[in-house]
């Protein structure tokens, strides 16, 4: 692995939008850092805006967005919006509920048929408050599994025409074209923001290989440095690595942001 740059470049000064991913970005160990907690308020003090962008399931999104210091959740890898309008929080999808409700019964079907050949893995303790999905957990509330497992029930759901993909604690499957890159340009572009100014203005921090794709959409882009366990695995890879893991990592970055926001370099 090549030496990874950490300290961010003055570029990053027009940044008015932060994107983030949650679980291992923002979360340490299971846990939400206060670092994190208060790194996410100061930005939004500043006047950015910020945004969490995750898997986790619909009832972890809506205490997100009605308790954290964000302006938006994009949830489920892109399944719906949470954001509070005149201080109600709202939620749209671009697919009506019903649907989304029978794909995800057709898919849960689908997905405990396939766990029957691995006695070992279950179903997220979260799964009854997720709106679109069906997850496995894989290192949430049990020891990590393996990644050649992982890779082969993630190839067994994309067989089934299912989307899969495989973040730090959970394989998230879903069907429908939403993922969180599209769903994030959609927001961006609703919100007024033309291609030019989602490359120049908005920037994306995470953790994992479910975030490679934000990476190459987003130049501007961050991964904290656990990120370094998912490197060799990952087809597109964050300009920036900070030196701390997890929440302590984002917490980093965003004192980096800020300063540079403020002065137009890091002291």
């Amino acid at each position: 692995m090549k030496q990874l740059k950490n300290t961010l470049t003055n570029d990053w000064k027009a940044v008015q939008w932060v994107l983030t991913d949650v679980d291992d970005t923002l979360t340490w160990q299971g846990q939400l850092p206060p670092d994190a907690l208060i790194a996410l308020a100061k930005l939004q003090q500043a006047g950015l805006k910020v945004v969490a962008v995750t898997g986790a399931c619909a009832g972890w999104c809506d205490h997100i967005a009605q308790l954290w210091p964000v302006d938006a959740v994009i949830g489920e890898n892109g399944a719906f919006i949470m954001e509070k309008q005149d201080g109600y929080l709202t939620l749209k999808s671009d697919s009506s509920m019903s649907i989304i409700a029978q794909n995800q019964a057709k898919l849960k079907a689908q997905v405990i048929e396939v766990l029957a050949d691995y006695p070992d893995l279950n179903l997220t303790l979260d799964q009854s408050y997720r709106l679109c999905e069906v997850a496995i957990d894989i290192g949430q509330n049990r020891s990590p599994v393996a990644a050649d497992i992982i890779a082969e029930v993630v190839s067994k759901l994309n067989k089934l025409g299912a989307n899969a993909t495989a973040s730090s604690i959970h394989i998230n499957s879903w069907y429908g074209e939403h993922s969180k890159q599209v769903t994030s340009l959609n927001f961006l572009q609703e919100k007024g923001l033309s291609k030019a100014e989602i490359v120049s203005q908005v920037c994306y921090v995470g953790d994992s290989v479910n975030d490679q794709f934000m990476f190459a959409t987003l130049p501007k882009s961050v991964g904290v440095a656990n990120i370094k366990h998912y490197w060799d695995k990952l087809l597109h890879h964050p300009k920036f690595v900070m030196t701390e893991p997890g929440g302590y990592g984002f917490a980093q970055f965003a004192k980096q942001l800020l300063a540079i926001k403020a002065e137009g370099n890091i002291n």
